[in-house]
């Protein structure tokens, strides 16, 4: 009986050991496993993505994601950001993925927490937890949850509004709106005060000099509140900046050449307006450039010409294209690579003379008959 009892005992024991070990390696692919989305306002959209990454040779499929509460809603997301396919996504040797968990502000009120159990499949199976909590306030509400421009011209000033609705205290006010981003310009109207009510606009604008790009920050609003924890509320700004000016081709290759020689390509600017280009530069002094016209039109052709140095190599630089449009531009990439010149062939007939050795060394003499 006592022989039995410590088998069983060693058998769980090492079952328990198993299971740690496999939870240590599956961990190990998540630097963050805990976040606190800290106090938020009802209505707020409210976001946060857990890094996924594959530090192990073997493919790791990650095969879903679920929550322990309706307050968070948990997907998965390919390292560009799109769902994948089929719910799972396999993550190869150092590719990333997402777990994003989103705090459901609208349907929850209060102190909230969600364990996010991860499934990872492939040669070894295991899960891992993650763990989100806040405290959304049912007292103060952001409509709409966010600020989100979606697709904006380069250039284009545009702004967006979100109200902001408080009921409780009488004397309750917003004293700050914090901005760590210059590309924004935010200002905040006191629309309407009664008792315990206040109502605020908040608008936010897009400076004209935002380069393009993805815009993805996060303003603060500051309140008055008693309780240093309540007096800090984030809202999310986000939206996509489309460039003004395009090149075509983006990447300009112009090939293997030997020392000396050039080569000339042609590379092609589109703006949405008629423009002017008033400067072309690369800051190396082997390209050269050449504009078709000093007019104003919507597509203009430049000459890249690419002379060789003598040093072998490879060359990639930057192409900046200056507009007269507030010096707006656009950029592509030039890349060449020159190569060592071919060796001289030998003569045909003509014999190698070793190193160290005279041309006649051991050549046979004839000797003259007396």
């Amino acid at each position: 009986m006592m022989r039995n009892t410590s088998l069983a005992l060693l058998f769980l024991l090492s079952s328990t050991v198993g299971n740690a070990s496999a939870q240590s390696w599956a961990e190990k692919m998540f630097p963050v496993k805990d976040h606190n989305f800290g106090t938020v306002a009802r209505g707020a959209d409210t976001v946060y993505k857990f890094e996924i990454t594959n530090p192990y040779k073997q493919d790791i499929i990650v095969t879903g994601v679920r929550s322990s509460c309706g307050c968070t809603s948990p997907t998965l997301e390919t390292a560009d950001g799109k769902p994948p396919e089929n719910g799972q996504i396999v993550l190869k040797s150092h590719e990333k993925a997402y777990v994003v968990a989103r705090f459901n502000t609208r349907t929850h009120i209060g102190q909230k927490g969600a364990t996010l159990t991860v499934s990872l499949g492939g040669q070894y199976g295991g899960e891992v937890q993650l763990h989100v909590s806040g405290n959304i306030r049912s007292d103060i509400v952001f409509n709409p949850g966010a600020i989100e421009f979606g697709e904006v011209s380069e250039g284009e000033v545009k702004e967006q509004r979100v109200t902001v609705n408080y009921a409780g205290r009488s004397d309750w006010e917003i004293v700050d709106v914090t901005n760590d981003n210059d590309n924004f310009e935010v200002e905040l109207l006191e629309a309407n005060r009664t008792a315990g009510k206040v109502s605020y606009d908040l608008i936010v604008r897009l400076k004209n000099n935002l380069p393009a790009g993805h815009v993805k920050d996060q303003l603060t609003v500051v309140t008055n509140d008693n309780r240093a924890e309540n007096q800090r509320i984030p809202l999310i700004v986000s939206g996509n900046v489309r460039p003004e000016f395009s090149v075509t081709p983006a990447q300009l290759v112009l090939g293997e050449m030997k020392p000396g020689a050039h080569v000339t390509k042609k590379i092609v600017v589109r703006g949405k307006e008629a423009f002017k280009i008033v400067d072309v530069d690369c800051g190396e002094d082997c390209f050269e450039f050449k504009t078709d016209s000093d007019e104003a039109k919507k597509i203009h052709f430049v000459d890249v010409t690419f002379r060789a140095g003598e040093a072998p190599g490879k060359v990639q630089t930057p192409i900046r294209i200056v507009t007269d449009r507030d010096n707006r531009g656009a950029t592509c990439v030039a890349s060449a690579t020159v190569i060592e010149p071919a060796a001289a062939p030998a003569a045909a007939g003509a014999a190698e003379t070793p190193v160290g050795e005279t041309a006649d060394s051991g050549a046979v003499r004839t000797a003259s008959t007396p």
